[in-house]
């Protein structure tokens, strides 16, 4: 079994950073796909960001492009990377992995087998 959790949550003023890390832990994601997603209260999940399992190829949400990157220094460390933080922001951030490998990378929470418990991020204006 896939173990993840994330860190590096907390509160943040607008305009702001935070980097979130996801480790992973009971087997070697070496061909996995990793994404972030998050969810506000009343919200459903949303989709932010997935990263191929070499770390070559990322894909990001509407919403976080051009502020948010994600990356992953080795099989079971991802990170986000988010910077001019907007009150809008504010979520449970959750990390996720696929094991269906190949060039293919979900964007669908449907599609991803393994979840982390979340961290909270709050931007306050």
């Amino acid at each position: 079994q896939v173990q993840l959790v994330e860190s590096g949550g907390g509160l943040v003023q607008a305009g702001g950073s935070l980097r979130l890390s996801c480790a992973a832990s009971g087997r070697t994601l070496n061909t996995y796909a990793m994404g972030w997603f998050r969810q506000a209260p009343g919200k459903e999940r949303e989709f932010l960001a997935a990263i191929s399992w070499s770390g070559r190829i990322t894909y990001y949400g509407d919403s976080v492009k051009g502020r948010f990157t994600i990356s992953r220094d080795n099989a079971n460390s991802m990170y986000l990377q988010m910077n001019n933080l907007r009150p809008e922001d504010t979520a449970v951030y959750y990390c996720a992995a696929d094991s269906q490998g190949g060039i293919y990378i979900p964007k669908r929470s449907d599609e991803y087998e393994y979840w982390g418990q979340g961290t909270q991020v709050t931007v306050s204006s």
